[in-house]
């Protein structure tokens, strides 16, 4: 089977686990990593014996490189999508994909041109427990869905310096509901505000309305003493509550509390196996740049909504 060929732009925490799933994996050759931090790019590099970059121009000049995983700083995020765009390369851009809706709306304008694929990085939607909840509210195994609840919550993050907790955090909730409730949500409503970190907000409560009365909560912030990652999403004959963390299930009724049974799987494994295998294939991704640019939306009524006090209508 033909490998495709890819290379990782940003080599922190997150971009390290992106080269290192992807040299396991079977449809993927990882040829280069590349940071602005020599030392960090030469260090990731010998870790996974490939070549590291500091210039991404001069990386993507190699011809065998044929997808690029971008993982660096949000406020970076749009333009070095869009240096690889132009090189001619496919794009998983971690999330929040741009800095804001304008770069996010020429990124997917360059990707159509280009005949590119571009897809966010929504790792969520990999897990399994949230693929069982979306079967569950299409078969209506859970009765007629009512509304969905999210928690995103933890301790100040100090890898966080560019955005604040909606951009960061409750974008992902964001997307997740978009994606089980498979429509959009109509407005926005939200709280937001810094508590301790002065220049992002930290926390942030968000209510989506959609039609027929379903609504959708979304709890987030870097101000509590533990982690909770959680999805409750009610149904008028069941309840179904997943823990993002440990990746467990229960599904309740008036009868009965019940755990299904599914391997644990890793998400990013999941999710960048699936993008080399859409690139390879030319199938279209579970996960499109619209998808992004329709949460990054989101977010960014939700924060002018906290800022005048009022209902945002979304379109």
């Amino acid at each position: 089977m033909k490998k495709l060929g890819v290379a990782v732009i940003g080599t922190g925490f997150w971009g390290k686990n992106h080269a290192r799933v992807f040299k396991e994996l079977e449809e993927t050759e990882l040829l280069a990593v590349c940071d602005i931090d020599a030392e960090r790019a030469k260090n990731v590099a010998e870790q996974f014996s490939v070549k590291p970059y500091t210039s991404t121009v001069k990386m993507l000049k190699r011809e065998d490189i044929e997808a690029v995983s971008i993982c660096t700083w949000s406020t970076n995020l749009a333009k070095e999508a869009m240096k690889t765009l132009k090189a001619g390369k496919h794009v998983l851009v971690e999330k929040p994909m741009a800095e804001n809706v304008k770069q996010a709306e020429r990124l997917f304008k360059t990707a159509e041109r280009e005949g590119l694929h571009l897809t966010v990085g929504f790792l969520m939607r990999f897990i399994p427990g949230i693929q069982y909840i979306k079967k569950a509210i299409e078969n209506k195994t859970i009765g007629e869905l009512v509304c969905a609840t999210a928690r995103r919550v933890s301790e100040w993050p100090e890898r966080i310096g560019d955005i604040g907790v909606v951009k960061d955090t409750a974008i992902h909730d964001i997307d997740i509901i978009r994606y089980v409730f498979e429509e959009e949500p109509l407005a926005v409503y939200a709280r937001t505000g810094s508590m301790k970190h002065g220049k992002f907000e930290d926390y942030a409560q968000i209510m989506l309305t959609f039609r027929g009365g379903k609504s959708a909560f979304i709890e987030s912030n870097w101000l509590t003493p533990y982690k909770t990652r959680t999805l409750v999403v009610t149904g008028s004959k069941a309840i179904m509550t997943l823990d993002y963390i440990t990746q467990e299930l229960t599904i309740e009724d008036a009868k009965e509390k019940v755990q299904p049974r599914y391997p644990w799987k890793e998400p990013l494994k999941l999710e960048l196996q699936h993008f080399a295998k859409c690139v390879l294939k030319k199938e279209k991704p579970l996960i499109t740049s619209m998808d992004g640019l329709k949460a990054l939306q989101i977010t960014e009524a939700t924060l002018k909504s906290s800022a005048t006090s009022s209902v945002v209508k979304l379109h």
